[in-house]
């Protein structure tokens, strides 16, 4: 392409240091690439039901509440694009006081566990261990008195707990994941575990998880809005600070937790980077359903690239530390960077025919 330009100006004699040297291909910029984004670390999250329909979320473009068949179906679309690991969240029938639906045997969610790994036993299947969508009132235990106050009452709520760990593990859960934030909680579902003789099934706790302004796209997905007050007596404060995140998440690594998470991921980049310098264990990081909301909201007004801002976003998690991102971009994200793969290879296979092509002709010469 010609165009006209202005004349160069002198260069600086002592202008030495150029990092754009090193940016101004996309050969060059992927040479010394930090970091990398692979579809084996998303995590998908998927809503399970007891219909027989699929019933899309209307705050959530592009995510449904499936049916066991249906999640079946979307398992094995995961898998063909490298997304190796769900986390299930299961939608009652009935809903009670104390969450019954969520330690029973036949629970909406051992149901799936166990279909989904019939039909894909190389997919690891993360339940999540919580009361919240299994309750008439909504929050994540049953309920008590204190003070005059009406709370969940947190002793009582980690035999449920521990319970539904079990019975989940009973149906093949590969990881299950409380996400209640009651104190002890770790403690106690590690040891029902192991009695249990589920000694090899690992915990991924919520360790930091804040009553935070984005789940609200999830609640309606889930049905778990609470019909009375919030969460923040049990979830963090989200301007708590370094000090309360780092405690949650040692308390939960001295309980026995063999993977910590940050919820929401986006507002506490800043938290997912503190956590991974103080630990060891693996990290995760959840793109929350708001964040996703926003993207998608953003999207469709015409305000902002879908792919582009996608992919800044879950890259964004892990420079900042996570080693796995729980994410409903998880389908896009990873058939982009198929896509992206694709491109690659193609390039590479015509500058080799090219190369070959004056190499031969070298040759003949």
């Amino acid at each position: 392409m010609t165009t006209s330009l202005p004349p160069r100006p002198d260069v600086r004699a002592d202008l030495t240091d150029r990092p754009r040297r090193t940016r101004r291909t996309p050969a060059l910029r992927s040479l010394t690439r930090e970091i990398s984004l692979l579809a084996a670390q998303f995590i998908y999250p998927m809503f399970i039901h007891e219909g027989q329909d699929e019933q899309p979320i209307a705050s959530m473009p592009g995510v449904s509440r499936y049916s066991v068949a249906g999640a079946v179906a979307r398992v094995g679309e995961a898998l063909s694009l490298g997304v190796n690991t769900v986390v299930l969240f299961g939608i009652p029938n009935s809903k009670d006081a104390q969450g019954t639906q969520a330690y029973a045997d036949q629970g909406i969610v051992q149901v799936a566990t166990r279909a989904i790994k019939a039909a894909h036993p190389g997919v690891s299947v993360i339940a999540d261990t919580c009361l919240c969508e299994y309750t008439d009132h909504g929050h994540c235990g049953p309920l008590c008195e204190i003070g005059g106050e009406v709370t969940v009452d947190n002793d009582a709520a980690l035999e449920l707990l521990a319970r539904t760990a079990v019975s989940q593990a009973r149906a093949g859960a590969d990881i299950v994941a409380p996400s209640a934030m009651m104190d002890g909680q770790i403690g106690a579902i590690r040891t029902a575990l192991d009695a249990a003789g589920f000694t090899h099934v690992p915990v991924m706790s919520y360790a930091v998880k804040y009553a935070s302004g984005y789940y609200g796209p999830f609640r309606d997905a889930a049905g778990s809005t609470p019909s009375f007050g919030d969460r923040g007596g049990y979830q963090m404060d989200p301007a708590g600070g370094y000090r309360e995140a780092l405690r949650e998440a040692r308390l939960d690594a001295e309980q026995g937790a063999d993977y910590l998470m940050v919820k929401p991921g986006l507002p506490y980049l800043d938290v997912i980077r503190v956590i991974r310098d103080a630990f060891d264990l693996p990290l995760v990081a959840y793109n929350v359903s708001g964040e996703y909301a926003m993207v998608k909201a953003a999207v469709a007004a015409g305000m902002l690239d879908e792919r582009r801002t996608v992919l800044e976003t879950l890259t964004s998690f892990r420079r900042a530390g996570a080693d796995a991102i729980m994410t409903y971009h998880a389908l896009d994200a990873a058939r982009w960077l198929r896509e992206d793969a694709q491109v690659r290879e193609d390039v590479q296979v015509r500058e080799d025919a090219q190369a070959s092509s004056v190499q031969a002709s070298s040759v003949n010469k």
